[in-house]
């Protein structure tokens, strides 16, 4: 069988090409290439999908975090409570807002926070919680949303992961004060670069983040505040809005396979733990076990792709050791130790995940 990848993005792009590459080369045609109306009706269209009264488009999911953090005024002095297990950028944010990120442990099953930590660690600097519904599963927004609103704290959903997911009839991203996301190329919903957003029903929120989005200004060459150049191209917007009709059926397979990996899977690993509060949308598909090194080698050696997601947790990382070198998070640690990511593909087959099965079975033999 031939190689696997993480994620099949040759296979997706022949399944759209046909779609894509002509509404791509109207938009090249028509020469708008910042600003353009496809960024304005994407924005539109992802708004409407999420059920948020505003989508801001910027350049990243780095982006959003950052402009969503400005947006509600942190500062130095501030602190914001966050998780260790995920991507450097929901805590280096905070960090170049002149705040402290707070990282609390994690649930052992599901890896988002552990909420029975939270509100221990609020203190008078406190000023934001920021959960991660890590790897495609929400977490579980209402608890965190009512310890914010009794400690006047905002909450900003880093759902860079999440894009599709849902909880209580809400989409990720449009629970929270603000939400963010993502469309890097390995995102349930990506762009061929990259990208990200902002979502809010605050219209106070939104306003601002645009200003922050656009060099700080509200007419033009006049300038408010210190901004960021951070835009949403035309070409990925055309890109995005190809693939967001798509997104739930794409979500769907990757439940689907989801679903055939816990059944073959079942009595050789932990397989991911889906708690029933929202529906996980599997942005990536992570097993626990003991042999994960052995495991890693076997695919590796055979061809099949997996990655560990996240070797370091955020409060052992460099940067951070002036900071959290003595905070110790048991769970987080023991997690990172254990942890592997397994291709999640949309277009991943059927034969290609009992190959993949087979291969674990070999290297636990």
């Amino acid at each position: 069988m031939n190689n696997i990848p993480m994620l099949d993005l040759k296979a997706e792009y022949a399944l759209l090409k046909d779609e894509i590459e002509p509404a791509v080369c109207a938009a090249l045609a028509a020469c708008q290439y910042i600003g353009g109306p496809n960024v304005k009706a994407f924005e539109a269209e992802a708004a409407a999908y999420a059920g948020a009264g505003h989508a801001i488009a910027c350049a990243s999911g780095t982006d959003a975090l950052l402009i969503a953090l400005r947006a509600i005024g942190l500062g130095p002095g501030d602190e914001v409570i966050t998780t260790p297990f995920t991507f450097v950028a929901t805590a280096s944010t905070v960090v170049m807002c002149g705040a402290k990120p707070v990282f609390v442990d994690i649930d052992p099953r599901t890896f988002n926070l552990d909420l029975a930590q939270v509100e221990a660690a609020i203190t008078p600097a406190t000023r934001a919680i920021v959960p991660v519904h890590i790897f495609g599963q929400p977490v579980q927004l209402a608890p965190l949303k009512a310890l914010c609103a009794k400690h006047g704290l905002k909450l900003i959903e880093d759902a860079a992961q999440s894009f599709g997911a849902d909880y209580a009839g809400r989409k990720s991203g449009a629970y929270g004060d603000i939400g963010c996301t993502s469309f890097y190329p390995s995102k349930n919903l990506s762009a061929f670069g990259d990208g990200g957003l902002m979502l809010t029903d605050d219209d106070r929120l939104a306003a601002e983040m645009r200003v922050l989005a656009s060099h700080g200004s509200r007419v033009r060459y006049h300038h408010h505040v210190l901004g960021y150049n951070s835009r949403l191209d035309e070409i990925q917007a055309v890109i995005l809005r190809v693939k967001l009709k798509r997104l739930d059926h794409f979500n769907e397979r990757r439940i689907a396979i989801a679903n055939s990996y816990n059944v073959q899977l079942a009595g050789l690993v932990e397989t991911p733990f889906a708690d029933g509060h929202g529906r996980h949308v599997y942005h990536q598909y992570t097993i626990l076990s003991d042999q994960r090194d052995a495991i890693q080698k076997v695919l590796t050696e055979s061809g099949i792709a997996c990655a560990v997601y996240y070797p370091v947790p955020l409060h052992r990382q460099e940067m951070f050791a002036a900071t959290h070198g003595d905070v110790k998070l048991p769970v987080t640690e023991r997690v990172a130790q254990r942890c592997l990511s397994l291709p999640i593909s949309p277009m991943l087959k059927d034969e290609q995940i009992r190959h993949i099965v087979g291969a674990i079975r070999q290297a636990l033999a």
